[in-house]
C-alpha cells in the first residue's frame, strides 16, 4: 500500500544541499527524497530545525577580522 508523507521542496545550491545531507546523516529523519543537485524533499516539520543548524554550521564557517584583532590599550 502506498503511504503518503507531507514534505517541504527545498531548493538550494549544491553546498547548501551538501550540508542539509550531512544533517540527515546524522538524524536520519530530515531528508524524504533527493531529487536532483538543487532539490530535496524534507519533512515538513523539520524546516525551522534545518534552518537552524544549517544558520550554526554557516556561522561557524564565516570569517569575522574583528575576531583577530587584539584589544590594545
Amino acid at each position: 500500500m502506498t503511504r503518503a508523507i507531507k514534505g517541504a521542496l527545498v531548493e538550494c545550491d549544491a553546498s547548501i544541499r551538501a550540508l542539509i545531507v550531512r544533517i540527515d546523516s546524522e538524524r536520519h529523519d530530515v531528508v524524504i527524497q533527493e531529487l536532483d543537485e538543487t532539490h530535496l524533499l524534507i519533512d515538513s516539520n523539520k524546516v525551522d530545525f534545518v534552518k537552524a543548524e544549517l544558520n550554526r554550521l554557516l556561522s561557524k564557517n564565516t570569517y569575522n577580522p574583528l575576531d583577530d584583532e587584539e584589544i590594545q590599550p
